[in-house]
């Protein structure tokens, strides 16, 4: 299944889009009967989608209680570091529209280890998200990064894992908890979101025909129904 790619004129309107999209799949779902369980990822570009979230929510049909919101990887670090992906999604928008079943890896002042820290987030998706997510948001680092699965880290090959410590990230913070490439397959939809220039290769490199997924790891993760890129023209100039 071919991914499909969308470009916006600017980053701002690419937040826009993407918000809009994302409360209008999430009401159709609660208007089903079900409980939405989305992932979200962190960086400039989703702090941007999450402050619209906060914008649009209001005159939406979303009932934020009854939403499950995950995260695709967290810093370790503690509780209270703006660092942290949690931290970030809930000054921009999760506490502003009352979200309330938000599950994030535990901080570095809540377990002793980053690998006690995967082990218990693992136990949770597996306790509350066995069925996977209906929405996944992941951005790409300029690397080609994935959540905090990196080019040719040991990490890449994790099995039999829902998440996994990485100890040794070359990006700071050092310390991090990546789900696995296995989690993040069972997603539904997968919505990769990158802006600017920077990000302009990876993308390139992740849509390629050609490439492995050891040098560009977003390669490696697609939805079951749907995988959606969303670029600004900047982040999509080489493709």
């Amino acid at each position: 299944m071919s991914a499909l790619v969308e470009v916006h004129d600017s980053s701002d309107a690419l937040a826009t889009a993407a918000a809009g999209e994302l409360l209008s799949r999430l009401a159709d779902l609660q208007s089903a009967g079900g409980v939405p369980t989305v992932g979200l990822t962190g960086g400039s570009i989703a702090e941007a989608i999450h402050r619209e979230l906060a914008r649009l929510s209001p005159g939406s049909d979303v009932d934020w209680t009854r939403v499950s919101v995950w995260f695709g990887d967290e810093r370790f670090v503690a509780e209270d570091s703006p660092d942290r992906n949690v931290a970030q999604a809930r000054a921009a928008f999760l506490d502003a529209v009352g979200a309330t079943q938000v599950h994030s890896a535990p901080a570095s002042d809540q377990v002793a280890t980053v690998d006690e820290s995967a082990e218990a987030y693992g136990r949770d998706v597996r306790e509350h998200a066995a069925g996977g997510f209906d929405v996944l948001m992941l951005g790409i680092g300029p690397d080609g990064h994935v959540a905090s699965l990196f080019p040719g880290h040991p990490a890449l090959e994790a099995v039999d894992a829902i998440a996994v410590g990485v100890p040794d990230s070359p990006k700071p913070p050092p310390a991090r908890v990546s789900l696995t490439f296995e989690a993040l397959a069972r997603a539904d939809a997968v919505w990769f979101v990158a802006s600017g220039e920077g990000k302009a290769e990876a993308v390139a490199r992740a849509l390629a025909d050609d490439g492995s997924i050891s040098e560009t790891p977003a390669r490696g993760v697609v939805g079951t129904t749907e995988t959606l890129w969303w670029l600004d023209r900047a982040s999509a100039s080489r493709l």
